[in-house]
Parts: C-alpha cells; sequence; structure tokens
C-alpha cells in the first residue's frame, strides 16, 4: 500500500505564530503563515499536517477506539478505573479523564490546522486556476468536515469558527450549537464532493466517492436524537427529517451513478485480512486513515494490537529472528460473546469479527500456537498480528502499520437502505441490506421469512424496544442486528444506538445476564453505569472549561 509520507517538523510547526509582538525572533524551523503558502508544494505540506494529527498515536492511531466501545459491541478487558480508557469505555469518565482531554486536543488541533490550510490555500493567486490547489482544499474542507463530526458526536455543542487561531485570545471561543455546526460540514462535503472520484491508486486520500458517504452519514446522525444542553434528548421534525433521508439518497444515488464503489469481490474474510496486510481495496474502502511506524520519530498502529487477539511475545531468540516472528499483541478489548450466537453459521463475519483464539509463545518449538479461549474472553478479530504484514511484524513490538477505514462501501448501503425504509420503499431497503448479507454467505432476508430467520435471537435476546410490528419495524429489527453484523468494531455502532435512541435499552439487553458478568467479576459494567440523559456525551475536559471563560464553567449534563 502506497503510504503518506507525513512531515512531522512541518506538521507541528507549519504557519506558526507569536501569541506576543515582544517575540520578534523566529525558531529555526518555522513557517509565517503570510509567506508560507508560495507554491503547490507547501499547500501540500500544509493538508499533510491535517493528516499528520488525525493519524496520531493519541488519536485514530490508538486512542480512538475507546469512546465507541461498550454499547453492546465490545469492552475493555480490565475494569480497574485508569482515568484513560477503562473509564471511558464502562461510562465512569470524568472531565479529568485524560484520554478525553487528549482527543479533544487532537481534535481541535486538526480542525485548525484544516482552517489554516483552507485560509492560505485560497488566498493563493493562482488557486482559482489551478485543479492541484483546488484539489488540496478540498481535502482540507473534507478533514475539517470529519474532525468537526467527531466534535459533534462526542460532546454536542462545542466552541467551534472556520478561522485559524492567530491569538491568544482567539482560542477562547463559546459554544455553537451543533445544528450550525452541521451546516458547516455540510457545506465542506459539498466542497469536497468536486475531488475526482476514486480509481485504483491511493486511498489515504479523500475523493469525492468519500465526501459523499461522510455526507450520508452525518445526515442520518443529524436526523436522529441527540442529548442537548439541557439534559434532553430530542430529534428534528419529522419534515425535517424526511429532507434529511432524501439527501441521504441524494448522496447514495452520486456514488452509485459514478460506478466505481462496490462491494470487495473477494469477500468480507478476505477484505479484512488485506487491510491488515496493507494492501485494501479502493472499491470498497472509500478512505483510509494511513498509518505509519517510523521508529524513533512517531508510533504506529495499535489496530490490531490493543484491539485484536492476543499474541505472545517471542522470547529466546535473537534480534536478527524477530521478523520471524508476529511480535506482541495486547488485546485490550475484548467482545460480548452472545453476539457470536447471533449470526449464522454460514455468515463469515462472525469468524472474522469475534476471535475465539489467542497465540502462545512455546519456547522449545520456538513458534506461536494458538490457544482456545473461553466464551467469555473472546477477542475483537477485525485486525490480526497474525494478517499482518511481515515487513511490519517487529519494526516495533507495540506498534504496526495497519490502516483504519471510516469509510466503507457496505456501511452506505446500509445507510441507504435505512433511508429507503423511512422514506416508506421497504422493498427496496430490503433489496440494498441483502446485498451485505448475501456477500458474507447469509440468508437474504424479507418481512415474509422474518420470523424465522429472527427466531434464534429472539430465544436469548429480543429488543422489545423495536416496535416490529410492522413491514418498516420489521426492517429497522433487522437493521438493528445487520449494522452489528457488518460493521462490528468499526466505530459507528455506539453513535448508531444514540441517534436511534436506544444505547441504554442495547446495554441493559446484556446486563447481568452476559456470560462475562457472572461470578464477581463484573467484567462488563457499562450498563449499571449508563444515565439517560448523560451518558450519550462525554465531558468537556476540565482544564479546557477552567481555562476557557467563554463557556461559562458549564459542562455537558451531569459532569
Amino acid at each position: 500500500m502506497n503510504k503518506v509520507i507525513y512531515l512531522l517538523i512541518i506538521a507541528i510547526s507549519v504557519l506558526s505564530v507569536s501569541c506576543t509582538d515582544e517575540l520578534t525572533e523566529k525558531p529555526n524551523g518555522s513557517y509565517d503563515a503570510n509567506t508560507f503558502f508560495d507554491s503547490a508544494e507547501h499547500a501540500d505540506m500544509a493538508v499533510l499536517g491535517i493528516y499528520s494529527s488525525i493519524s496520531n498515536y493519541n488519536h485514530y492511531g490508538w486512542y480512538e477506539m475507546a469512546p465507541p466501545a461498550s454499547d453492546d459491541m465490545y469492552f475493555s478487558a480490565r475494569t480497574n478505573n485508569d482515568n484513560q480508557v477503562h473509564d471511558i469505555v464502562h461510562y465512569t469518565a470524568t472531565s479529568t479523564n485524560s484520554w478525553v482531554q487528549t482527543l479533544w486536543q487532537m481534535k481541535y488541533q486538526g480542525i485548525d490546522r484544516a482552517n489554516t490550510a483552507i485560509e492560505g490555500i485560497e488566498a493563493m493567486p493562482q488557486y482559482a486556476s489551478d485543479p492541484t490547489l483546488r484539489s488540496l482544499c478540498g481535502e482540507a474542507h473534507f478533514l475539517r468536515a470529519f474532525l468537526a463530526f467527531d466534535l459533534v458526536k462526542f460532546w454536542g455543542d462545542v466552541p467551534f469558527s472556520e478561522k485559524s487561531t492567530e491569538t491568544y485570545d482567539q482560542a477562547f471561543k463559546a459554544r455553537v450549537s451543533r445544528e450550525d455546526i452541521y451546516d458547516v460540514i455540510i457545506k465542506d462535503l459539498d466542497i469536497a464532493s468536486a475531488l475526482p472520484w476514486a480509481s485504483d491508486g491511493n486511498i489515504e486520500r479523500p475523493t469525492a466517492g468519500a465526501a459523499y458517504a461522510l455526507k450520508m452519514r452525518v445526515l442520518m446522525q443529524r436526523a436522529g436524537y441527540s442529548l442537548q444542553l439541557d439534559g434532553s434528548i430530542t430529534r428534528p421534525d419529522d419534515n425535517t427529517r424526511k429532507k434529511y433521508f432524501q439527501d441521504v439518497i441524494s448522496a447514495w444515488e452520486a456514488i452509485e451513478e459514478n460506478g466505481y464503489h462496490d462491494l470487495y469481490a473477494g469477500g468480507y474474510a478476505a477484505l479484512f485480512k488485506s487491510i491488515s496486510a496493507g494492501v485494501s481495496d479502493p472499491k470498497e474502502n472509500l478512505w483510509e486513515i494511513g498509518m505509519l511506524q517510523e521508529q524513533g520519530r512517531r508510533n504506529g498502529s495499535a489496530w490490531g494490537i490493543y484491539n485484536g487477539p492476543a499474541v505472545a511475545e517471542p522470547t529466546g531468540i535473537s534480534p536478527t529472528e524477530q521478523a520471524q516472528y508476529m511480535g506482541r499483541a495486547n488485546a485490550m478489548f475484548y467482545a460480548v460473546p452472545e453476539w457470536y450466537d447471533f449470526y449464522e453459521t454460514t455468515d463469515e463475519r462472525r469468524d472474522v469479527n469475534i476471535c475465539t483464539y489467542r497465540y502462545i509463545w512455546n519456547v522449545e518449538q520456538r513458534k506461536h500456537i494458538q490457544q482456545a479461549r473461553g466464551k467469555a474472553s473472546y477477542y475483537v478479530g477485525k485486525w490480526r498480528r497474525e494478517w499482518m504484514s511481515p515487513d511490519s511484524w517487529n519494526k516495533n513490538i507495540n506498534y504496526g502499520d495497519v490502516n483504519f477505514c471510516p469509510l466503507r462501501y457496505a456501511d452506505m448501503v446500509l445507510l441507504a437502505a435505512e433511508a429507503y425504509n423511512e422514506l416508506g420503499d421497504t422493498p427496496k431497503a430490503w433489496d440494498l441490506l441483502n446485498r451485505v448479507r448475501v456477500r458474507a454467505g447469509a440468508t437474504a432476508i424479507n418481512t415474509s421469512n422474518y420470523s424465522k430467520l429472527m427466531a434464534p435471537i429472539f430465544k436469548t435476546h429480543h429488543p422489545d424496544y423495536i416496535d416490529d410490528s410492522t413491514d418498516e419495524g420489521k426492517f429497522r429489527m433487522a437493521l438493528y442486528f445487520e449494522r452489528g453484523f457488518e460493521l462490528a468494531y468499526e466505530g459507528q455502532r455506539k453513535y448508531d444506538l444514540i441517534r436511534w435512541g436506544i444505547l441504554y435499552d442495547a446495554l441493559q439487553l446484556f446486563d447481568s445476564k452476559s456470560i462475562v458478568n457472572q461470578g464477581t467479576k463484573n467484567a462488563y459494567p457499562a450498563y449499571k453505569n449508563f444515565r439517560v440523559g448523560h451518558s450519550e456525551l462525554l465531558p468537556i475536559p476540565l482544564k479546557e472549561i477552567q481555562s476557557n471563560y467563554k463557556l461559562n464553567g458549564i459542562n455537558n449534563p451531569g459532569y
């Protein structure tokens, strides 16, 4: 795979500004925003700085795994309070949580870099006539939209600006309504939709298809429920929601009309094995966040290492032999094991998404050996050390080069299906949903065989918080499970459940009955900790509340 080369010195110091006029001497290696944007090369460097922020180990390289967890699909392998990952996963995070603070900083860092890039590129004299500059600016708009959407999902109404920060005072901003932020996101994605469409080349930079895909996801989230600052949980009125669903279909039709993107022809298992191996398919993966371990310069990707099956560290071998072995995987996250039985036995997604073994190290045989795990200790399995390229196995024992794909065609198929159902075209919705099921080897489902296919799940876990008394309702129930089967652990499930208004109910479906909560361990305590009207959002970091006087000392509900 073509890896985007991140220029860290530039990413950190590009367009540096002084906070006081007294600092007239500029440090070596810094750039002035007024003179930096003098070539396409420098414009590209500014955009690469945004990517560098997003792919950082403290952002999408690792920390981003925590916030989407603990819906009803995966959880932390440890239950101790740590003011970091475990507290986020188990809904006990406070405003002093160090990971929450870091994620807040990384997202705002990326947005400020995007603002700087957009302003600088658009001010270049040749901008209007140079397609390269317009494309780079389109990328910056896309990346700003991507990060701004994260802000809304994580924190709701937040400080936000389309202008870069040039002075100390400009760093402090009041909350902006999420609806106003959504408007900026949609505007940014409309601009980004003018980017070239994908080809069989590098997918680490967004294309028109990625812009339309992200727009679909944003619109669906906007059409759903969300927690407001006053503690209420609301969603738009029916007419507004209908307009959003229609806009989702328009974006979907644009993707289909182009005709390039499709489900990976090799199948679901082969798709994710190839992602771990660093050879992804640009037809299904509309955009990937490029990851790269550079020893001594930047930590790489933790995908498949902290959220993959455990791999014991090889011992008793020489440094020259290390590249022959997988390295180590710490397996921070476990799968909620009841989901394993929800899949049809023919559905290949089951044994990709949920891994039932780990690798132990046999010193005498000098090799890794598979060891079966008990049901209470199944791993997230979508990314794995064993599937990675040997070239990346031992670049660093703790990190790898596995990209993260936030936008996948199968997700768009299911979002389009949902929009069609909400607009009254349930037969079309079933057709689309079954494209995904059939690819995976599952039985095509529709209203006529719905009861038969859902019966095995309903025998033990019936989500009575979804009304399936109508054809539309039956589709909603089927979609509830299908998005879980298809998109497990990819960061979407929690936000689906929030926009559907059922995250609390989904947690209670498993609660103390889950095998992982039998006895005294209580490994999956989120169902006890979740509070409606509070836990749907993360806390704004205390340091931000204390330093930004425009927040008036008010945090999100309950924090």
